[in-house]
């Protein structure tokens, strides 16, 4: 279902100056430009992933699959029982390359840019969870895999949680990392996530704000979600800003959050209704949600396990890699 707008708003008069002419022809075609991006449903696949890391490693292919019409990027890796990375808000599969080649020595690792981010196709629907859920249990389908342990980052944990309760029996096992809790706003703590979810500009208002001053939006949420503020590289920032510059970005993040009232009526209560065994992993310095917030999805779940990840903010994965796979690979194990 398309999201309809009104574009009968009144028109803005630029105050007379001798210069007006001049600006007006300039801001026409960039306001044109920026509208023509944000609406381009296909972005560039590139052929492989490439992760910063210290050490060379080898390419990994970038795969497409069609699911409800729509192209989805993933990669891929590794033999065994599968399982499947899903990234946060505003995310893509890059927050997940320190995982690849860890978690590939033992599981088949499937790591999806989710419809709306990254590389997969931006179509132009609700972005309600139950669609996400949709397109999940698609992915599996297509992939043909019938279950598989999830592990969520952030949002990604709350589309997590939603297979679980919505389709129980395709999910093997629950890991959530700084995943998302109930009463998002009030227990949301990182003012440039807040000031996004509280925002009323309209998608595209938004779109030519990010073409103009994306920059520093970019560098400035990465220092509220990444706790070492050194690991923000050069080469981070310009990645960061390469995703951020992708064709159709901006209408789907804003449709997403929008529809966070879906995630609180339809999922946030059932939290307690989990089944399946759970391990709930979080950053200590977590400004996005704090630690209490982790602590107290560990008590609604029965039997889950939590575990604390020192020096480290709201991507305990990225940051602190090393701890949060062998958390991984051992819980996996331990509760097969």
């Amino acid at each position: 279902m398309k999201r309809s707008f009104n574009w009968s708003s009144p028109h803005v008069h630029l105050r007379a100056t001798p210069y007006t002419p001049w600006k007006r022809g300039l801001l026409l075609p960039c306001l044109l430009a920026s509208l023509m991006t944000t609406c381009a449903q296909h972005t560039h696949i590139p052929p492989y992933f490439e992760p910063l890391t210290d050490t060379p490693v080898e390419h990994l292919p970038i795969k497409t699959v069609l699911v409800h019409g729509q192209r989805l990027a993933y990669l891929d890796i590794g033999t065994g029982p599968p399982v499947i990375l899903l990234h946060g808000f505003g995310g893509s599969m890059w927050q997940w390359e320190h995982q690849q080649h860890a978690l590939s020595h033992q599981f088949r690792t499937l790591t999806l840019d989710l419809p709306g981010s990254g590389l997969s196709d931006k179509p132009d629907i609700d972005y309600r969870p139950t669609q996400m859920v949709d397109f999940c249990l698609g992915f599996m389908d297509a992939l043909e895999i019938p279950q598989a342990t999830l592990v969520g980052n952030s949002l990604g944990a709350g589309l997590a949680i939603s297979m679980a309760l919505t389709h129980p029996t395709h999910v093997d096992k629950l890991v959530l990392i700084d995943g998302l809790p109930s009463n998002i706003l009030n227990n949301l703590t990182g003012s440039s996530f807040r000031r996004a979810l509280e925002s009323k500009a309209p998608w595209w208002l938004v779109s030519f704000g990010n073409w103009l001053f994306g920059g520093l939006v970019t560098g400035s949420v990465l220092k509220e979600v990444i706790h070492d503020h050194r690991l923000l590289t050069p080469a981070v920032l310009e990645r960061s800003n390469r995703n951020r510059r992708r064709p159709g970005i901006i209408k789907p993040l804003m449709a997403m959050k929008n529809t966070l009232p879906d995630w609180e009526t339809d999922f946030a209560p059932r939290i307690d209704n989990i089944p399946h065994p759970t391990l709930i992993i979080w950053g200590e310095h977590d400004q996005v949600f704090p630690v209490t917030v982790g602590e107290e999805l560990h008590q609604r779940i029965r039997g889950s396990q939590f575990i604390r990840i020192p020096h480290a903010g709201h991507m305990p994965q990225w940051e602190r890699p090393d701890l949060v796979n062998r958390s991984l690979i051992a819980y996996i194990h331990s509760s097969r």
